[in-house]
């Protein structure tokens, strides 16, 4: 029978409460295990090894998730599946290799088929279950146990709240490897070259930066108000870099500088000096640096134009925080 719209959402948010449970009750179980298998993937990486995820079913794709993950922050990883391995792919195996293996009941015939093979390559392993005195929990090295009270599906059939807790056990897993590591948003961004991610990680500030005419450079001593309205106009920037004699910033004029020259200058304010005006020892930005970090500058400190300098301290270029929504960079 067709459910009507408010059941339909009731039905919703009991399916996600479910699985909130789910959550709540794993990182109610975390132990002494999960720093042992912490240390034990830090060991396999460190002596260049690496990690082995496999499960059937849905477990399968939560194990290729996680072995994505892994690869991403720099944990050498690969998915096997079960059946193949019987069959040959068992090669890819090499001692000192960690093995982490998915299953919820811990009963699952392929996964306690391949305990005693990667005991045999000189494999340790890892139950990822939901059944802390299962065989799979008995025999493996190390256990990543999570706790699944109930499913969601209203059979009781489908699993749900279960691999929602398997996945988030291994993000867990993965995330405090990422911070032990020490893993820089550089070195991510080595992994995900490509893509909007790539762009936005790897973008330098002087990949994104105006230049030439579109920023506008003017000497401080020698510039009135008017010159610096000119010379942002006809760049179509915010502001405009002021320097001393020998090309080394001084300050900046901005927009806001002009509407308070105009309230606090007199009738004559565009023929004074922009030094009278100007905004001394503003924010501003190497550009070598990531693209990133202007735009941390940007939202900490509420500005909407950045000069970025070069090893001189001289102006390079202009950013504008118009410019980073197009770049994609926000």
């Amino acid at each position: 029978m067709p459910l009507d719209d408010k059941t339909i959402l009731a039905k919703a948010r009991n399916c996600l409460a479910i699985e909130r449970e789910a959550l709540d009750a794993t990182a109610a179980v975390l132990d002494g295990d999960f720093v042992a298998v912490v240390r034990a993937v830090e060991t396999t990486v460190n002596t260049g090894n690496k990690v082995i995820f496999s499960g059937v079913g849905k477990n399968a794709h939560i194990a290729e998730k996680l072995t994505g993950t892994l690869n991403s922050i720099g944990v050498p990883s690969c998915f096997l599946d079960p059946t193949q391995a019987l069959h040959g792919d068992l090669g890819l195996c090499a001692s000192g290799d960690l093995a982490i293996l998915l299953s919820n009941s811990g009963a699952t015939g392929e996964m306690l088929r391949l305990l005693p093979l990667f005991e045999k390559f000189g494999l340790k392993t890892v139950a990822l279950t939901g059944a802390t005195t299962s065989e799979l929990a008995r025999g493996a090295d190390y256990r990543l146990i999570y706790s699944a009270p109930r499913e969601a599906c209203p059979l009781a059939l489908a699993p749900t709240a279960s691999t929602t807790a398997a996945l988030a056990l291994g993000d867990a897993l993965a995330m405090v490897l990422l911070e032990s590591s020490g893993l820089t948003r550089e070195d991510f961004a080595k992994y995900h070259p490509a893509g909007t991610l790539g762009m936005t990680l790897l973008l330098r500030v002087k990949d994104i930066m105006r230049t030439g005419d579109a920023c506008p450079v003017l000497t401080e001593n020698s510039t009135t108000v008017q010159d610096a309205i000119f010379a942002m106009t006809k760049a179509q920037a915010g502001a405009v870099a002021l320097v001393d004699a020998r090309g080394v910033m001084t300050g900046i004029f901005t927009d806001g500088d002009f509407r308070r020259s105009a309230l606090n200058g007199g009738s004559n304010f565009l023929q004074e000096s922009v030094a009278r005006f100007m905004t001394r020892n503003p924010r501003s930005i190497s550009m070598d640096v990531l693209a990133v970090e202007a735009l941390k500058l940007f939202q900490q400190f509420k500005i909407s134009d950045l000069v970025a300098l070069d090893a001189d301290k001289k102006p390079a270029g202009y950013i504008d925080v118009q410019d980073l929504p197009k770049l994609k960079i926000l």
